[in-house]
C-alpha cells in the first residue's frame, strides 16, 4: 500500500506531516527490531522503554517512515502525532484494509469470567454451525488453528492481522482494561459486548476502581456498533452503574440477574451435583444442566446464553450446546486423587472468584478445603490481603507459595508471603515458596473428601525454576497421578 494512503488514516490526529513521497509501505511495526525495508515504524513511549529511544536503529533496519510523539528532525519522512498508540492502531487498521468490517464481533469485558464465557459461546456458535475466531488469554484460535496467546487481547498491529487472516463470520474477543486504555482495539466496533462483573484487580495499573470502572465501560460506550447490544450482569453492582450509564446514552440492552426487571432472570441454581440453572425470559423457562460445577460456571452460563439468543441462535440448540460443554482450559479443571480426595487448577487470582471456587467445595460436601495460591510480583499489591482473608476464612488450611516472580527477589516475596500468612491468615496457612513441592504437600497429604485448590495460573507455564521438573500445575499434577503407586483405573476413580 502507498504510503501516502497509509499516513492519511492518521490525519486527525497528526500534529505534523511532511511532504510523503509515493513509495510503498510493507509493513507496520512497533518493535525496531522486527523492522524490515519499507515498515513503519511507529515510536511508542512505554512503560519500561521509549520507542523513541529506538527510531535510529529502525532507520538503520530500512523504516520507510517514522510516527511519533515528540519532535524529531529525521532522514526519513516523520509524522507527529498526538498518540502514537492510536496511530498504530489507525494504520494497522488501513494496512489490513480494515479487517473488522468483514466479520460479526463479540467483545467481552470484565475481572473475571471472560474466558469461560467465550469458550462457552465459542462452542455454542460452532454447535449452530456457525464458523467462529476467538482471541484471549489461552489461545488465539483461527480457522480452527490454535496461536499462542501472548496477551489476553493481542497488540494492536498483530489483532488487525489476525482478523484478516480470519475467514470466519464471528470473532469472540476478550477485551482487557489494558487494551481498551491502550488503544489496541482503536477503530473496532464491536456487534454485540458482553459485561461480566468488575472487582478489585489491576489497581497498580488503574489506580482506583473508579478509573478501572471507566475503562471498561468504554468498549461500550466507545467501541459498540450503533445499533450494537450490550447483554450485562446486573448481580454485579458494577453492572447496574454501566446499565444505567448506557440507558443514558440510548443504547440497546439485555440484562441478565434476579430481579423481576431483568431481560433475563436466573433462577433456582444446584451446584452440588455438578450444575443446574433455572433461567427465565418472557414467560419461558429454560432448565440447563451443565457438565462441571461451580456457581459462577452458571452466572458464566447465563451470559452465554443471553448472548446467543441476541445473535438468533434457537434456544434448544444453545441448551444442548451448553449440556455438551466440557470446560476451558485451567478453568475448574478437576483431578480425582487415588484416594477419593478431588484437586481443582484454577486461573482463579481476585477475592470474588477465589470465593466463587472454595465456595463450590463446601456446596459438594468437603470434609477438608486446602488452598495453595501465590502472587506476582510487580503486581497490584493491595489485593492480597483480601484474598488471603478470604482464603483463611473459606478453606481449613492454605499454602503461601511463588507464582511468577517478575524480577522480583525471592526472599523478599517469601518474607511478604510469611507475613500475610500471620497477619490474616487465622493461623491457617504456611508458606512453602517451591509450587511444585507445596502441590506435593498437599497431595501426599489428601484423604478421601478433601478438596485441594491450586490457584493463580491455571494453563500458564511456570516462569521460575522448582525442585520438580513441571513446567506447569497441570504438569505437576500428571506428573504426581503417573508416579502414585494407585493408578486412576485401578483405584476405580474418574480423572475430568
Amino acid at each position: 500500500m502507498k504510503l501516502s494512503q497509509l499516513i492519511a488514516a492518521i490525519k486527525e490526529i497528526a500534529v505534523q506531516i511532511p511532504s510523503i513521497p509515493e513509495i510503498h509501505a510493507t509493513g507496520i511495526e512497533t518493535n525496531s527490531q522486527k523492522m524490515q525495508e519499507g515498515y513503519i515504524f511507529v515510536a511508542i513511549p512505554g512503560f519500561v522503554h521509549d520507542g523513541h529511544d529506538f527510531i535510529g536503529h529502525a532507520i538503520q533496519r530500512g523504516a520507510a517512515a517514522i510516527v511519533g510523539e515528540k519532535n524529531e528532525n529525521l532522514s526519513v519522512p516523520y509524522i507527529r502525532v498526538t498518540d502514537s498508540r492510536a496511530a498504530a492502531a489507525k494504520l494497522a487498521g488501513a494496512f489490513y484494509e480494515n479487517p473488522a468490517k468483514k466479520h460479526k464481533l463479540i467483545g467481552i469485558t470484565g475481572t473475571n469470567g471472560k474466558t469461560t464465557i467465550s469458550y462457552m459461546l465459542r462452542h455454542i456458535l460452532a454447535e449452530a454451525g456457525l464458523s467462529c475466531s476467538l482471541l484471549g488469554t489461552v489461545a488465539y484460535i483461527i480457522n480452527g488453528e490454535n496461536k499462542k496467546s501472548s496477551h489476553t487481547t493481542p497488540d494492536a498491529i498483530q489483532l488487525q492481522k489476525l482478523l484478516a487472516e480470519s475467514e470466519d463470520e464471528y470473532i469472540i474477543m476478550e477485551v482487557s482494561s489494558h487494551s481498551l486504555d491502550q488503544s489496541r482495539v482503536e477503530g473496532i466496533e464491536f456487534d454485540l459486548g458482553i459485561f461480566t462483573n468488575l472487582c478489585h484487580d489491576h489497581l497498580d495499573y488503574h489506580h482506583t476502581m473508579e478509573n478501572y470502572f471507566q475503562i471498561k465501560a468504554s468498549l461500550f460506550l466507545k467501541h459498540l456498533k450503533r445499533d450494537g447490544r450490550a447483554v450485562i450482569n446486573q448481580l454485579d453492582e458494577w453492572g447496574v452503574r454501566l446499565t444505567n450509564l448506557l440507558h443514558m446514552e440510548q443504547k440497546k440492552i439485555f440484562t441478565v440477574g434476579k430481579s423481576s426487571h431483568n431481560n433475563m432472570r436466573i433462577g433456582r441454581m444446584n451446584t452440588s451435583e455438578k450444575s443446574i440453572i433455572t433461567l427465565n425470559e418472557d414467560g419461558k423457562k429454560h432448565i440447563v444442566h451443565l457438565s462441571f460445577p461451580g456457581l459462577h460456571n452458571g452466572y458464566n452460563a447465563a451470559l452465554a446464553f443471553a448472548a446467543a439468543k441476541l445473535i438468533g441462535i434457537p434456544e434448544e440448540k444453545i441448551i444442548r450446546a451448553l449440556e455438551r460443554f466440557d470446560g476451558v482450559p485451567g478453568r475448574f479443571e478437576m483431578y480425582a486423587h487415588p484416594a477419593g480426595a478431588t484437586f481443582v487448577i484454577d486461573y482463579a487470582h481476585t477475592q470474588d472468584a477465589v470465593e466463587y471456587c472454595l465456595n463450590t467445595a463446601r456446596h459438594f460436601g468437603a470434609k477438608h478445603i486446602s488452598h495453595i495460591y501465590g502472587f506476582r510480583g510487580g503486581r497490584d499489591p493491595s489485593k492480597r490481603k483480601h484474598i488471603v482473608e478470604a482464603s483463611a476464612g473459606m478453606s481449613d488450611s492454605f499454602i503461601l507459595t511463588f507464582d511468577d516472580l517478575n524480577g522480583v527477589n525471592g526472599d523478599s516475596m517469601a518474607t511478604e508471603l510469611e507475613q500475610l500468612a500471620i497477619q490474616y491468615g487465622n493461623g491457617k496457612g504456611k508458606v512453602v515458596s517451591d509450587r511444585t513441592v507445596a502441590i506435593s504437600e498437599a497431595w501426599e497429604n489428601a484423604q478421601a473428601g478433601d478438596w485441594v485448590f491450586i490457584t493463580g495460573k491455571g494453563p500458564e507455564l511456570y516462569k521460575e525454576m522448582f525442585s520438580f521438573p513441571a513446567h506447569s500445575d497441570r504438569e505437576m499434577i500428571e506428573t504426581l497421578l503417573q508416579d502414585n503407586i494407585y493408578s486412576l483405573h485401578d483405584a476405580g476413580t474418574e480423572l475430568y
